[in-house]
Order: structure tokens, then C-alpha cells, then sequence
């Protein structure tokens, strides 16, 4: 009797997180499209590494300006409402790129533009997107490991395997092709969203902007194990852009990668990343969350170094495909810890402090590898990320028994 009424309560729990999983996979497919696209587009306007990984850190910078207020006014509005607003906005903003690119237009100040702008709203969603996954599940561990999983698994499928080979294709037939088509994916988000339940308002008195963002911190800031997390995700991801960011030349280039196959390239991450997200809670149940951010850290470092080391582009996709597996593990590994250890009422908060270090170090990261690669050349950030990531993982590990 209790095994059935658990299985019917997995049920519920299943049907009340399809909108918000579909939602997921539809976005980040035209997401994937536009994170190939977008560097693509900035090559084909300038060749200066500099100001191509400026595209790419303009994805991550608005954290770092709007990610806590961001938080905080997630943590007193609707999420769903939050959501779908989101959602609507970013579409706007990508049919205003096209209509420049079709008019003949767009330049780089307006592609960054656009990103940023884009940017600013997953700010919003993002923090939203995080802090409604426990009203619907709970907060129980296999239970958000599940969801989690299943939620990067989409968002790798879309971002990586999906998204952009087909942006790479799009962007090959016609240059405003994969804008319009994730400009589409946000409404076709928009609508799935509006299906989820409705959920009430978070608790908590709404003190003013800056005095709710001090409480958020001050929850983050207390609480070790989200602490050490934070800047171990804000590291991992800042060595990962580093790499990342100026890697659309070191691969067009000394990898002699087609355009059209850049996408295809991108891809191979997520067959990895799939995997593992999928299967997140049984390759996690063992370990600690700072256990599974060291690893993949130390992971993620044998991966750039790898690539490095071959020049081959058949071996940079299998070395791909080995940091997707990271990316996912290490997605589950901070959600899940956030989840788990953050009141209700102080979520929003919460995901927008991870936010402002994960991905406003990966911004300054692209930053740094653009100008890395400038100076030194574009096999220079490659080799440049493994120190950051091994150090990192050794400050990550918890050497200390945790009682």
C-alpha cells in the first residue's frame, strides 16, 4: 500500500514538472543555436579575439550588474509569472536582431547589445526557473537529484547536441535564420510555462532591494557548504570560458574546423552530458557535493589539456564530450546543494548569488581568454584553464570529515 501511494506520489511529481522540462528542452534547443551562431556572426564581423570573446562574456556579465536585484525580486513576485515575462522579452529582443540582420543592419555593438539584453531576462528566469523546482518536488535529495538531472540532461540535449549543429546549419543558409528560430522557442517556452501549477508567492516580508539581497548573501555566506560551492562553480566556470570563449577560432582555425560543422563539433559535449544527467543520481548518491565538484573540475582540466595536446578534431570531440559530462554532473551537484540547504522564501536570492559568481567569473573568464589568446595565441587558454581547475578542486575536496 505505501510502495503504490509512493509510486502514485513519483507520478504526481512527474506530471506536475512536464511544462516546466518541456519549456527547458524547446528554449535551449534555440538557445544552442544561438550560443554557435552568435560567435559565428561576430567572426564573420571581426577577426580580433578580443572582440569576438566579447560576445561571448556578454552573456555572462549581466549577473554581475542585475543578478542579485534579479534574485530578490523573484523571491517576492510570481515565478511563473516571472517566467513567462522573461520568455516574452527575449523574443522581442531577437526579432529586433533580425530585423537588422535582414535590413543589413547588424553590427558587432548590436550583436553584444542583443546578447546582453538577452541576458538580462535569463537573469530573471533562470532565478525563477531554480526556485520553483522545490515547490513542485519538495525538497527531498533523490528526489531533486532526479528533477535537476532530468532538467540539465534537456538542457544539455538542447544546448549542445541540438542546438548547435543546427545553428551552424541555419547560420550557413542565412545568417538571421538561427536568431528567429530561438526568438520562436521562447514563445513556444512562454506557452509551456503558463502550464505549470500555480504556485503561491514566496513567504517573507518585503524589505527594501538592497536590505533583501544582504539577506541572501547573508544565508550563502553562513552556510559552509554553499559558500565553498559558490566560488568552486564560479572557478569551474571561469576556467571553462577561458577555454571557451576565443575556442571558435583555435577550432576554424588550427583545428580546421568547417563553419558549418562547428555546431557539430559543439555536439559532442552533450553526448557525455546527456549520460550523465540522466543518470545523475546514482553517479552522485555516493559522493558529497564538493566530492562531485572536485571531480569534475579535475575532469574538466584533463579535457582542455587533452585537446591541447592532440590538435585533433576527432579528439577534441571525444574530450568534449568529457566536459559535458562535468557540466552536468556539477549543474545537479550546486542545484541540488542549493535547494536542499535555502528556505523558500530566500531561493530566488540564493540562485542569483550562485549566479553572480558562476557566471559572472565565467564572463571575466572570456574576458581573459580572449586577451590570453591574443598575447600568447590561440592554443595559450587551453592550457591557461587546467592550472585555475586544478586549483581549484584541490580547495573544493573536503579534506576534513564533515560531521
Amino acid at each position: 500500500m505505501t510502495a503504490a501511494k509512493d509510486a502514485g506520489e513519483r507520478a504526481k511529481i512527474d506530471r506536475r514538472t512536464i511544462p516546466l522540462l518541456a519549456a527547458t528542452g524547446i528554449s535551449v534547443t534555440g538557445d544552442g543555436a544561438f550560443i554557435s551562431a552568435a560567435p559565428l556572426l561576430a567572426a564573420a564581423l571581426t577577426r580580433d579575439p578580443v572582440q569576438v570573446s566579447l560576445v561571448t562574456a556578454a552573456v555572462y556579465i549581466p549577473w554581475l550588474l542585475f543578478g542579485l536585484p534579479a534574485g530578490a525580486l523573484v523571491d517576492r513576485w510570481s515565478r511563473k509569472r516571472v517566467m513567462i515575462l522573461a520568455d516574452l522579452f527575449r523574443a522581442v529582443v531577437l526579432a529586433a536582431l533580425v530585423a537588422l540582420l535582414v535590413t543589413g543592419w547588424a553590427a558587432l555593438p548590436a550583436l553584444v547589445l542583443a546578447v546582453l539584453l538577452v541576458g538580462i531576462a535569463q537573469c530573471f528566469f533562470d532565478s525563477a526557473a531554480q526556485a520553483v523546482i522545490p515547490t513542485i518536488v519538495g525538497r527531498d535529495k533523490d528526489a531533486l537529484a532526479k528533477v535537476n538531472g532530468r532538467y540539465w540532461a534537456l538542457d544539455t540535449v538542447g544546448r549542445s547536441l541540438l542546438g548547435p549543429p543546427l545553428g551552424s546549419t541555419a547560420f550557413g543558409i542565412n545568417r538571421a535564420l538561427p536568431f528567429a528560430a530561438d526568438a520562436v522557442s521562447f514563445l513556444a517556452s512562454a506557452l509551456l510555462v503558463r502550464r505549470l501549477p500555480d504556485t503561491p508567492k514566496p513567504d517573507g516580508d518585503h524589505e527594501p532591494i538592497l536590505s533583501a539581497v544582504k539577506v541572501g548573501l547573508g544565508h550563502l555566506f553562513r552556510t559552509r557548504e554553499l559558500r565553498v560551492l559558490a566560488f568552486s562553480m564560479g572557478a569551474y566556470n571561469g576556467g571553462f570560458n577561458i577555454a571557451m570563449a576565443p575556442f571558435v577560432l583555435y577550432a576554424t582555425g588550427i583545428l580546421a574546423v568547417p563553419n558549418a560543422a562547428y555546431g557539430l563539433l559543439l555536439a559532442m559535449s552533450a553526448l557525455g552530458g546527456v549520460v550523465a544527467g540522466w543518470q545523475a543520481g546514482p553517479l552522485t548518491r555516493r559522493l558529497s557535493y564538493r566530492q562531485t565538484m572536485a571531480l569534475v573540475h579535475t575532469t574538466q582540466a584533463l579535457a582542455w589539456a587533452g585537446i591541447a595536446f592532440t590538435g585533433n578534431p576527432w579528439a577534441a570531440g571525444l574530450f568534449l564530450a568529457l566536459l559535458g559530462a562535468g557540466s552536468s554532473l556539477s549543474s545537479v551537484a550546486v542545484g541540488s546543494a542549493r535547494q536542499a540547504l535555502t528556505p523558500d522564501h530566500l531561493l530566488g536570492r540564493v540562485v542569483a548569488a550562485f549566479r553572480l559568481f558562476g557566471l559572472g567569473l565565467a564572463g571575466l573568464g572570456a574576458l581573459a581568454g580572449g586577451v590570453i589568446a591574443d598575447t600568447w595565441g590561440l592554443t595559450a587558454p587551453l592550457m591557461a584553464a587546467p592550472v585555475i581547475l586544478l586549483g581549484a578542486a584541490l580547495l573544493t575536496w573536503p579534506f576534513k570529515r564533515q560531521s
